[in-house]
């Protein structure tokens, strides 16, 4: 899990390989729970990251991907964001165009770049959960954990029964919090306010809940 001494590892170039591997991991998967459960059956981060670690080894195996270093995501997170901060020049406040730049930073782990753009989109479209739960996502892996928590709280604010948004909640309480009982108050809310909710995905977070519900052993 990422957190405020991982970031300045990782500003003052200090990753090992195997860091810098084991960040990569710990993203793709946070991002497949963070900000994507109830959008489809892959995350887009971890989608753009299988592709970026291809890009970064074109000639490795067909299903063998070689995980680029953290210098290679910014390069080639900059080289695909250059185009849309050309248009940015003449659109400066499109929201939709902020969060892509937003989006692809997000992606190539500069998520304090990721921050500043998801904000000012949001500044531009204050009513748009799915980037209020990016910028949540992206506070979230700098450790800013009460941040994190307020951005999916203004969400709940203008959508109360935003799936989405107290998934994630429960997610942040639960892994950046270390609180628990706010998780499951906020898995307990999001399946009574979602009954229909797909039953995979109920499944999912009925079983988180009954896994942080367990006594603890002494």
């Amino acid at each position: 899990m990422s957190n405020p001494s991982a970031q300045a590892a990782t500003e003052n170039g200090g990753w090992s390989a195997r860091q810098v591997y084991g960040m990569a991991i710990g993203c793709l998967l946070l991002g497949l729970v963070i900000g994507y459960l109830f959008r489809g059956s892959e995350s887009p981060a971890a989608s753009a990251m299988t592709n970026t670690a291809q890009a970064a080894d074109p000639h490795a195996p067909s299903g063998m991907t070689q995980m680029p270093t953290l210098d290679q995501l910014k390069e080639m997170g900059n080289k695909k964001a250059a185009p849309l901060l050309d248009k940015l020049k003449t659109e400066p406040n499109n929201p939709q165009l902020l969060a892509q730049v937003g989006a692809i930073y997000k992606a190539t782990h500069q998520f304090k770049d990721a921050e500043s753009y998801y904000q000012k989109s949001l500044a531009a479209d204050p009513k748009n959960l799915a980037v209020r739960g990016d910028l949540a996502a992206c506070l979230y892996f700098t450790g800013d954990m009460d941040e994190a928590v307020a951005q999916l709280q203004k969400a709940l604010e203008i959508n109360p029964k935003d799936a989405n948004s107290l998934f994630n909640l429960g997610v942040i309480q639960w892994q950046g919090k270390k609180d628990s009982a706010a998780a499951v108050a906020a898995w307990r809310t999001l399946l009574k306010t979602n009954p229909d909710l797909a039953s995979e995905k109920k499944s999912q977070v009925e079983k988180m809940i009954a896994e942080l519900s367990q006594p603890v052993a002494k």
